[in-house]
């Protein structure tokens, strides 16, 4: 286009040729190829493309083997193209690379797509208005840019594709201007046009339609219905199809004679004389009635700002220059959506001031309201008298949106069943929008912003409570009120309830509402006033599912874990993962399961105990314990999984009683991290297993419940999830021992321990150990000599040396008569130290050595990791620094890839101890700090003391008496509190020497 060449400064065409100019002077482009990647460059507007992206896109499956290169040759051109004064050594401003990839950065203002769209913008904006003459003439000036077959000298399948796309957008511009036009009024200036735009695109049913009503208002009644008749024929030869219903409808309208089919814009010398948009509308012209058919808004509606504000800016803006916004708000029964969407409608009708429309679809009812009917009721409160609406879904349906197409009204459907019962109510054409609320999602409806409604935030759920409970009454008991909704899980119909019955009883205090729903298996029967009940708005979604579907429903609820993965439902389910992710994803769908995070599905609180309370009462309440049970087994295998990888070298997984199958990983690192992802889920299964095994017959059953306690047990190298390990190692012990199970109390007694010990609590710990080595029964010899091996470790740590090595012997001894070298390399390892504290340093070394060897042969990456944190402590000792911190810095890379993070606190605190001792204060600073973070971090008290104590001593070496010596006294604080010996040591420490050295 000439125009572009009157420009200064750099500008680019892609509605005709692929063209670029500098100050008026046309560019050479290079190449198709070049001219290719230029195009899709400047189509991602400033985005960056990756190679592989421009590579497919220009070559497609046809790429050369050396395309890479070429790429990036055809780039260097058009960066000395776009750029040509800069030197080589200078970082292009407009061609600039992205990481792997590239962008083009320019103002918009310089390519003739981002004009033609601004043109349609500010004619989208001058038609709201009603400046219908600015908006064509800005619509004309887009237009007009489009100098022929756009991306003209790009090739490749995405030039190929664009190009469609870019085609496709200049004739919806164009149709849209001849609607502009038959509404000003210049049906007789636009025939000619028509007739043109039809012979060129005789398919396109909107431009025929045009044509047939703009011959219809010259009067030329005939040539209207020949236009017709004509494309019927066409669609017919060509795709052997019948006429839409628009075009079918319209035809009606032209054969009865419809009046609202009449101008409603005043002579072309007229428009010409308006000087100022005017206020009326094409339906005060037809004298058509304004529908308000909107429910009575809620008063007391509280928060969803920011949701309200996001919709009120969807339904106000256009999507396209032909689209219709359609906000479709889901979620569970109870959550709000009728009373988001009644009250967003009443705030956006100066928005659309033809009306607004309402239905009760009834979606979730015994009869859902069929689509015809809401036509009909619709028609009726836009004017038509009864005898004119047509019969059929597909005539009313036009006819509707027709009346619609030139007024801005709001359409709000309300309980949609799905996508079908939805589809033909909504408006065809700009200027309307619709809201529709539905259970399911209703992903298939076309063209709809999808808006997952959640639960009310705490704040807004407690203001919602005040607002109806009484503002003052829940000011008296803030916490308590808190409590409540809560309870209520934050879903405003239960919120709405609870504050509806403490308003009726002024008797009542909200303490004594939180004591009514603590209980769970009766929350559901207080969440219920005069008709309302979160029960029965439940009942409606669970009885629309299938008959699988409902049995997922039921069963998944009974697991105790926060969430669950496909995995697991599917051992729940017993069925294959592949049909049991298809029935989470209807229930996702059904908005009765939510999906956090890809794979994982939960439901919100009160949902889970309607479920449960559904599982009670249906006809298959027995299936619930089967269903648990297979749980179970489907996570003890996993985790045996897990424990093997992330224990490598030991035998103690092949001990556990596993009967079904569960996961397997390709790393150590992913079984931990499933055992940490899964931690809340498998102290649950625990948990529950405990609880329902009451009777000494079924003492059997708690074995698996223990075992999968012990195959966890990596999940404490990590510092986390002490006190939940505790706890549900004391519940199971506690009826292992009322039912008589020793093999579950063993284990159950070390994994007590191991907690233990980890915190320090080395007497309690002993005594574990201890009380578990009369329990071992035949099949647990491994566990014994685990056993023997932890007490040894406590011994040492208590400082009777010579016990525990004597501890270790017998560890020892039965790990080699199992036939386990990884037991009996660990036993080596740790007894290492113990031979240092007794100055046997020959001893200690040659222990170290050998239990990496071992590990190092039988290839267990984490024994070797822990052989080496021991040889190296060793080496520290007897002063071969740079060996010592060599072995550290190997297991120190794994502990922190692994996520051991009391190994990585442990190896961290004796790096700085090795650096003290070479006189670099600055490294043992800065891994004691390290170390101290860690410690702090997974809230472990005995690791925190040492970081401590050696941070203290790495100060003091650099002269920072202040916080050397506060250092220390905490570390003495914290190993006093904890009963560890290691606090005498310090005090000496500091009694001896104030600075700490």
């Amino acid at each position: 286009m000439a125009a572009h060449s009157s420009e200064e400064g750099l500008r680019f065409a892609l509605l005709g040729p692929v063209q670029a100019w500098r100050d008026g002077v046309e560019l050479d482009l290079g190449t198709p190829l070049q001219r290719s990647i230029l195009t899709m460059l400047l189509l991602r507007e400033g985005r960056a493309v990756t190679p592989s992206e421009m590579i497919d896109a220009v070559w497609g499956e046809e790429a050369p083997p050396r395309a890479l290169g070429a790429l990036r040759t055809y780039v260097s051109r058009l960066r000395a193209v776009l750029e040509p004064g800069r030197s080589p050594r200078t970082r292009p401003e407009l061609l600039t690379s992205v990481g792997r990839g590239y962008a083009l950065r320019l103002n918009d203002a310089t390519l003739d797509l981002s004009q033609f769209e601004r043109g349609v913008q500010e004619a989208e904006a001058a038609r709201r208005t009603g400046n219908l003459g600015g908006a064509a003439e800005s619509l004309r000036d887009s237009l007009r840019l489009c100098t022929g077959e756009p991306l003209a000298g790009a090739v490749g399948p995405y030039a190929e594709h664009q190009r469609g796309r870019l085609v496709e957008r200049r004739m919806s511009v164009l149709e849209t201007l001849m609607d502009l036009d038959l509404r000003l009024g210049k049906h007789a200036d636009v025939v000619s046009e028509l007739v043109a735009l039809t012979a060129d695109h005789p398919l396109r049913e909107r431009l025929r339609a045009q044509l047939m009503l703009a011959y219809y208002r010259c009067g030329r009644q005939a040539d209207a219905l020949a236009v017709f008749a004509e494309t019927r024929t066409a669609l017919i030869d060509e795709l052997g199809i019948e006429p839409g219903p628009e075009l079918a409808a319209l035809h009606q309208r032209i054969l009865s004679g419809d009046p609202t089919l009449a101008p409603a814009w005043p002579a072309p010398a007229e428009v010409e004389e308006r000087t100022a948009p005017q206020e009326t509308s094409e339906a005060e012209v037809l004298d058509l009635p304004r529908p308000a058919q909107l429910p009575a808004a809620v008063n007391d509606f509280t928060g969803r700002r920011h949701i309200v504000a996001r919709l009120r800016t969807l339904l106000a803006t256009r999507a396209g220059s032909d689209g219709v916004p359609v906000a479709a708000i889901s979620g569970i029964g109870g959550v709000g959506k009728t009373t988001l969407a009644v009250h967003l409608a009443h705030t956006m009708q100066d928005l659309f001031p033809d009306g607004q429309l309402y239905a009760d679809l009834r979606g979730y009812g015994e009869e859902p309201a069929a689509a015809e009917s809401v036509l009909a009721a619709f028609l009726r409160g836009l004017g038509l008298p009864p005898d004119v609406i047509p019969d059929g879904l597909a005539e009313r349906a036009a006819l509707y949106r027709s009346l619609l197409a030139e007024r801005r009204m709001l359409v709000l459907l309300d309980n949609a069943r799905d996508a079908a019962q939805v589809d033909p109510l909504l408006p065809g054409t700009p200027g309307c929008a619709a809201i529709v609320t539905s259970r399911p999602k209703l992903a298939d409806l076309p063209a709809a912003r999808l808006v997952d409604l959640d639960v009310m935030e705490p704040d807004e759920a407690l203001s919602l409570f005040a607002t109806v409970a009484g503002a003052d009454r829940v000011a008296a008991e803030r916490s308590a009120a808190m409590d409540v909704v809560a309870a209520c899980g934050f879903l405003p119909l239960a919120v709405r309830i609870v504050a509806a019955r403490l308003a009726s009883r002024p008797s009542w205090t909200v303490a004594s509402l939180v004591s009514r729903l603590a209980d769970e298996r009766r929350r559901l029967d207080e969440l219920r006033v005069g008709n309302l009940a979160v029960e029965a708005t439940f009942a409606l979604g669970y009885g629309q599912l299938a008959p699988p579907q409902a049995r997922a429903f039921r069963l998944l609820s009974l697991p105790g874990g926060p969430d669950i993965s496909i995995g697991a439902a599917a051992a729940v389910l017993a069925l294959p993962h592949t049909e049991t992710e298809d029935i989470l994803e209807s229930l996702v769908d059904a908005s009765l399961l939510e999906a956090p995070a890809p794979g994982r599905y939960r439901f919100h609180d009160l949902l889970r105990l309607f479920a449960r309370r559904t599982a009670e009462r249906s006809a298959d309440a027995e299936a619930g314990g089967p269903a648990l049970r297979r749980l179970l087994d489907f996570y003890l295998a996993s985790a045996q999984s897990a424990h093997r990888l992330a224990y490598d070298g030991s035998t103690l997984a092949d001990q556990l009683s596993v009967t079904g199958h569960g996961l397997t990983f390709a790393s150590a690192d992913d079984a931990v991290a499933w055992l940490s992802i899964e931690a809340e889920s498998l102290f649950a299964a625990v948990a529950q297993t405990t609880a329902l095994v009451t009777e000494p017959r079924e003492a059997r059953a708690l074995l698996p419940a223990a075992d999968l306690l012990l195959a966890m047990e990596p999940l404490l190298e990590s510092g986390s999830h002490a006190r939940e390990f505790e706890r549900r190692a004391r519940e199971t012990l506690a009826a292992s021992q009322r039912l008589g199970a020793p093999s579950s109390e063993l284990r159950c007694r070390y994994v007590l321990g191991r907690v233990l010990f980890g915190v320090n609590r080395l007497v309690e710990a002993r005594e574990e150990f201890e009380a578990s080595l009369g329990l071992a029964v035949e099949g647990d010899r491994i566990v014994s000599g685990e056993v023997l091996n932890a007490l040894a470790v406590v011994a040492g740590r208590q400082r009777r040396h010579q016990e525990a090595l004597t501890l270790f012997d017998s560890a020892r001894k039965v790990f080699r008569e199992m036939g386990a070298p990884g037991g009996e390399a660990l036993t080596l390892s740790y007894s290492a130290r113990d031979h240092l504290f007794l100055g046997q340093a020959e001893e200690a070394i040659a222990a170290a050595e050998q239990g990496l060897a071992i590990f190092t042969e039988i290839g267990s990456s984490p024994g070797t990791a822990r052989a080496r944190y021991h040889l190296g402590m060793v080496l520290s000792r007897v002063g071969r620094l740079n060996e010592a911190v060599h072995h550290h810095a190997e297991c120190l890379a794994f502990f922190r890839t692994s996520r051991q993070r009391v190994w990585e606190q442990r190896v961290c605190s004796r790096l700085a101890e090795t650096f003290i001792t070479a006189n670099r204060f600055g490294d043992a600073t800065r891994h004691a700090e390290q170390a101290l973070a860690v410690s702090v971090e997974i809230g472990h008290p005995y690791g925190e003391a040492l970081s401590l104590w050696v941070l203290g001593r790495a100060l003091a070496g650099q002269s920072d008496v202040r916080r050397s010596r506060d250092c220390l006294q905490r570390a003495h604080d914290i190993f006093d509190r904890l009963g560890a010996p290691e606090a005498a040591d310090i005090r000496a420490l500091l009694d001896r020497d104030p600075v700490g050295n």
